[in-house]
This record gives C-alpha cells, sequence and structure tokens, in this order.
C-alpha cells in the first residue's frame, strides 16, 4: 500500500490521539447523565460546563450563550429554521449567498417556498468574492435574517463577516444576522462579541474532533424557538441527554487549535504556496479559489479530465482529494456554477484541503500524481 496523503481537511479530520483518549476516558469511566443528581451526573455536568467556559474563551462569548448540537448541519438548520421563525410576524426577508453550503441553502429554499419568505441569493463575482454592496443593497425594513458564511468551503473565499454585520445592523436593526463558521473556526482568530453576530455555527470534525458534535451561539438577548422538544437540558432550546464525551472533545481540540494558529496558518501558507508555484511552472492547472483565499482551501482545474476520473486515479496512489463539498457526494458544484467555472474547468475541479499535519511530501504527491494522471488517463477524458 503506497503512503497515505490525505489532503481532504475540509471534508473531516483526522481525531488527534488525545482527544480520541479523552472521548474514551469520559465513556467508559465519566459516564453520568448530567442531568442526575448524584455524584456521577455532578461529575458530567462539570465536564459541559468546563467545555462551554473553554470555547466561550476562545469565541470571546459567554459559556450560556453556546449550545451543543450534533454538528453544523443541525446548528444551521436551527438557526436559520428558528431564527426566521423568531422573525416572520414583522418581517420576511432571507438574504444569504449563492455559495453557501447546503445546509444553509436548503433551509432558505425551505423558507421560500413553505413559509412565504422572500429569499434573496446574492450571487459572488467572477472571482470568488461576495461584494459587501451587492449584499447591502438587498437589505431593508423587511429583512429578518442574511446568513453569511465565514469562508467558502469549496473554494477558500474569506467574507468581511465584521463589516458587513455592522452594515447590515445599520439598516436593519431588527433583522438576524447568523455566520456558518465551520471552516473558519480553528483557522482564523474569532471575536464574536466584536463580529456582531447574532448567531454563529461551528462542528468539531473539521478540527480534529469526532464527527457528530457541533454548537451554536445564541447572543444573550436572540430568542430562539427549539427545533425539538422534550426536555430541559441545554436550558430547554436543545432537549436531549448531552452527549457530554464529544463536548469535552470539541473542547480539548479547539483549544489545541487555537494555541497553535498562527504557528498553523504560517505552515499551511508555505504548503499553498509550493503547490501554487508548481502549478504556475506547470501551465496545464487552473486556479479556481481567489488569490486572497483561505491558505488550507484550494480549488484547482486540470482541463481535459474529469474530477471523478481524476480523484480515484490519486486515491489508488494514496492521495486524497475531492471534487467539492463532501456533502454533495460528488455532484456538479453549485460554488463553482455560481462563479461561472462550468463545462470542461468546472467538471475538472479538485478541491484541496491541507491542515497543519501535512508536508511538502504530501504537496509533492499531489503534484506528481496529477502530473501522472495526464500521462496516463489520455484515453479516459
Amino acid at each position: 500500500m503506497p503512503r497515505e496523503h490525505y489532503l481532504d481537511n475540509s471534508a473531516t479530520t483526522q481525531v488527534w490521539p488525545e482527544v480520541a483518549d479523552l472521548v474514551r476516558e469520559v465513556l467508559v469511566e465519566r459516564y453520568g447523565n448530567p442531568s442526575s443528581l448524584h455524584s456521577k451526573g455532578l461529575e458530567a455536568e462539570l465536564l459541559m460546563k468546563s467545555a462551554a467556559a473553554d470555547l466561550a474563551r476562545i469565541l470571546n462569548c459567554a459559556p450560556e450563550e453556546l449550545y451543543f448540537t450534533s454538528g453544523g448541519t443541525e446548528a444551521n438548520n436551527w438557526a436559520i429554521l428558528s431564527g426566521y421563525e423568531s422573525r416572520r410576524r414583522r418581517a420576511t426577508g432571507v438574504i444569504t449567498t449563492a455559495f453557501e453550503h447546503s445546509s444553509v441553502l436548503e433551509p432558505v429554499q425551505y423558507l421560500a417556498e413553505r413559509q412565504g419568505a422572500q429569499a434573496v441569493f446574492v450571487a459572488p463575482d467572477g472571482e470568488g468574492h461576495i461584494r459587501p454592496v451587492d449584499v447591502l443593497e438587498r437589505v431593508d425594513g423587511n429583512t429578518a435574517l442574511v446568513s453569511l458564511m465565514a469562508v467558502n468551503n469549496e473554494i477558500g473565499t474569506v467574507l468581511p463577516i465584521q463589516a458587513l454585520t455592522a452594515a447590515i445592523k445599520k439598516k436593519a436593526p431588527k433583522a438576524l444576522v447568523h455566520c456558518d463558521g465551520v471552516q473558519a473556526f480553528g483557522k482564523l482568530p474569532i471575536n464574536l462579541k466584536a463580529w456582531g453576530v447574532d448567531l454563529f455555527t461551528f462542528t468539531g470534525h473539521k478540527i480534529h474532533a469526532p464527527k457528530g458534535v457541533g454548537a451554536l451561539y445564541i447572543k444573550k438577548g436572540v430568542h430562539l424557538p427549539p427545533l425539538v422538544r422534550g426536555g430541559k437540558q441545554q436550558r430547554g432550546l436543545r432537549p436531549g441527554t448531552e452527549n457530554v464525551a464529544y463536548a469535552a472533545a470539541l473542547a480539548l481540540a479547539a483549544k489545541r487549535c487555537a494555541k497553535d494558529r498562527a504557528r498553523n496558518m504560517e505552515r499551511v501558507t508555505a504548503l499553498r504556496d509550493r503547490l501554487l508555484a508548481w502549478a504556475a511552472a506547470d501551465g496545464g492547472v487552473q486556479i479556481n479559489s481567489p488569490q486572497d483565499a483561505l491558505p488550507y482551501i484550494v480549488n484547482l482545474s486540470v482541463p481535459g479530465f474529469r474530477s471523478e476520473t481524476l480523484l480515484h486515479f490519486l486515491a489508488e496512489r494514496g492521495v486524497y482529494v475531492s471534487s467539492g463539498s463532501a456533502c454533495a457526494k460528488g455532484g456538479p458544484s453549485h460554488v463553482l456554477a455560481s462563479i461561472g467555472l462550468s463545462g470542461p474547468r468546472g467538471d475538472s475541479a479538485l478541491r484541496v484541503s491541507m491542515d497543519a499535519g501535512n508536508t511538502e511530501e504530501d504537496i509533492d504527491a499531489l503534484c506528481a500524481g496529477l502530473e501522472a494522471a495526464r500521462q496516463s488517463l489520455v484515453g479516459r477524458r
């Protein structure tokens, strides 16, 4: 078997050993129900409170403003569906971008089709940027909710959330602003008080915690109805017995990411630059990500070769990338279509998503694999 070169970290990350060890410890030794009144229950409750406190320090918010969920998709649905429900008696406008994750786009489409929302999907420009003016000119007194991702999950565009939120609030003070921060969390500095957003989503499996845990920040004073009912856990807004082990794991992984964030960014930027230098020298590879994209994500195309064919060819050599969002399972990329990249260039796109654990050897293996693919797959374009 060839050595693995895992470059699909925006889909998911490997759980760090110390995080997995903590999960096992909590599951086996500190397994109490946080709602139980005995010592085992108290121990579990303290673990939940400690996890929330650690995450709150990283995000600059209050622990009681954080609600643990099963992941980013649940948190995004809760923010959008319940956020709209809390505002729709006075406003029916919902604004988002055309290249959001499907866990934002589909709830917004549902609101438009079933709840009478006036939905607007702001298109990025041809370089993959969202122009603030294109968002703001659609904000008015009828705006109930604006949902903007911090970092695009396929091309790495970074949106100016703090500036946009301030401008939105100036035009529509009663509108809720939600930010899907899944791809930014653990990579960029996030200050929720400074950003001014009302709702913020993040998840664990993008930062070396397990799949199945995330959280929603709900700003103090914002009142959302719960998506599900049937208990008093998490102040009655997200009922159900808490996943204590995974909450603790999320906090531990987040602390390590926060501690090493600047060093990680420097390392990943160097790896990104190595890949871009090879692509520029090669001449046959086109870069789809903006020049100022988050370095962790590089979207590229090898025109003349379909993404799926390239993926399988690379995987046989131990190099793992994706053709877009893992949630799309290989379907056409709405993100690339939104920036005008369709046809051969869109059909040959690959997303390379790096992590501080990657090495120059990983990048070189990818480049060598793409060179070999073009020589070997001429008849399978």
